[in-house]
């Protein structure tokens, strides 16, 4: 009888599977240090537990990325970046309720803060990088027109409803709807991004398909099926560690913010920072390689998950739980969301950017941070 330990796989045999897999080393490391450090806390261990729970943090992000380009180049567009899109999204929901759950200064407003700040780092953080880094490197970019234009008249219509039109109503006082209210803007906003996925994956699928004349990365070869499913839960593994070390260092920026006297809406800009990460370096390096059409599907998604999905799932808590939640935005934040709606329209109504979309981009996205700094 061959003996137990034979069965066993050697070395030899683990590099192999390794090898056949064609994953680094570092993407498989950092995932299981994400897990690791949430399970031990780490970041609870003063500045040493801080700086090392950064470290995996930013370790973590990479890998993300690195995964989610797998599983996007397996399947292909668009339903490669909306695997990324979901599943940032939902573990987003995740952090907001459990912001709205703490006793950690206005969770109503934390909420909102959140997702206005997910959104203008997609329209003018994402967006401007991704077209100053194409152009650059590129010159001209060249994106099909249609189903951008179809996501912006979605994502307006679902951003003025969720964050703009809760200031003007009457049924009830401050920046909030009346639960009757909240209940149609959360049902409304659900069924528009699930028509926006209808549209963007079945009924006109290659309005968000890339060019096929691309000389860069056209016809590389795809991963093959056990690769793209290590990717898959490596990529789910990852995130949930960038979401659940974001929460843990959550505590302390937050208190290092309020000790420096800085407004608590900073806390939501770092948050959806942190979140949106991994799409981030995604659709930058997409960019880079004159991929422009995943990069926009990349943000424009997020943008419309964040709103679609992130709406009705706050709404639903809020309701259940009676918890108050502001969604409107002040003055100064409705100014910036119109214009950045206004210029990206502007910006992306050609099918072909320069790096001077990408400029403007990122100029409104520097005076968002400077007005949420200094208000």
């Amino acid at each position: 009888m061959a003996d137990v330990t034979d069965k066993l796989p050697t070395p030899a045999a683990k590099r192999a599977l390794l090898h056949k897999l064609a994953l680094p080393w570092w993407t498989i490391l950092f995932p299981a240090l994400g897990l690791v450090a949430i399970a031990i806390s780490l970041y609870s261990f003063g500045t040493a537990g801080t700086v090392l729970a950064t470290a995996v943090l930013i370790g973590a992000v990479l890998a993300a990325v690195h995964h989610a380009e797998v599983v996007a180049h397996r399947v292909g567009e668009p339903f490669g970046t909306l695997v990324l899109a979901v599943a940032v999204t939902v573990i987003e929901v995740s952090l907001i309720v459990s912001l709205m759950l703490s006793d950690a200064g206005d969770a109503s407003a934390l909420a909102r803060d959140t997702v206005f700040a997910a959104i203008m780092i997609i329209l003018n953080g994402i967006v401007g990088l991704c077209l100053m880094a194409g152009g650059l490197r590129h010159g001209e970019q060249r994106f099909t027109l249609r189903g951008v234009s179809a996501a912006l008249a979605v994502l307006t219509a679902m951003a003025v409803l969720s964050l703009v039109l809760p200031n003007y109503v009457s049924s009830a006082p401050g920046p909030t709807y009346a639960p009757t209210q909240l209940v149609f803007v959360a049902v409304v906003s659900l069924f528009l991004y699930l028509m926006f996925v209808l549209v963007q994956t079945v009924r006109h699928r290659e309005y968000f398909l890339p060019d096929e004349d691309l000389p860069e990365d056209a016809h590389a070869e795809r991963p093959s099926n056990p690769t793209t499913y290590a990717s898959l839960a490596l990529l789910l593994i990852a995130l949930v560690g960038v979401v659940m070390l974001a929460k843990g260092l959550s505590a302390t920026v937050e208190t290092a913010i309020l000790n420096a006297g800085l407004p608590l809406a900073i806390v939501g800009v770092v948050i959806a920072a942190l979140v949106l990460a991994p799409e981030s370096l995604a659709a930058y390096r997409a960019a880079k390689r004159n991929r422009l059409q995943t990069s926009l599907n990349l943000a424009l998604g997020s943008a419309l998950a964040t709103i679609g999905l992130t709406i009705p799932s706050v709404a639903i808590v809020s309701l259940l739980l009676d918890l108050p939640l502001a969604l409107g935005i002040g003055p100064k934040s409705i100014t910036l969301l119109i214009l950045s709606l206004f210029t990206i329209t502007l910006s992306l109504g050609t099918g072909r950017t320069t790096i001077l979309g990408g400029a403007v981009h990122l100029v409104i996205f520097a005076a968002y941070l400077f007005i949420t700094v200094v208000p």
